[in-house]
């Protein structure tokens, strides 16, 4: 199984994607991972549905066909870190490839949150869009940590 990350937007700080790469990279070998940045729509005379439809084209595009779609929503289910750990267990008996997907700035296309296999959300307080980003690539990180009980993740 591999993991990706699509995310709307460009031009990060460096320092979300040097965290993003950092956690990322200590995954296992046998779970990849990786970043990947979708353009947005530029704003222009567009209305927030014609803006979320573009980029929602764009994010269709990023993703392999058959791959298992997770939104991250405000909407979403609210996890702790081990109960993200064991989701991503049941994904890894699976085995399909596991797509989580950042919205820009209005959010994601309502098509997209209807074929997403699931959705989680990482806080009640709203995130910046590159903190989201890192903190979602550490909290996979974090998850399989407690599938190797490798001491990274003390619970306490």
């Amino acid at each position: 199984m591999k993991l990706a990350v699509v995310a709307v937007g460009h031009r990060q700080p460096a320092w979300v994607g040097a965290g993003c790469s950092e956690y990322l990279k200590r995954l296992p070998r046998e779970l990849p991972a990786t970043v990947i940045e979708v353009k947005p729509e530029p704003r222009g005379s567009k209305t927030r549905d014609q803006l979320l439809a573009a980029e929602g084209g764009r994010i269709r595009d990023a993703v392999a066909a058959g791959s298992r779609l997770v939104v991250l929503d405000e909407k979403g289910d609210d996890l702790t870190t081990l109960q993200l750990a064991r989701r991503l267990e049941t994904w890894m008996q699976d085995g399909r490839d596991t797509v989580f997907l950042i919205g820009g700035a209005d959010g994601l296309d309502s098509e997209l949150k209807r074929r997403a296999d699931d959705s989680i959300r990482l806080s009640s307080l709203t995130l910046p869009h590159g903190l989201a980003r890192l903190l979602l690539c550490e909290q996979l990180y974090r998850a399989v940590s407690v599938l190797k009980n490798h001491p990274y993740h003390r619970e306490g």
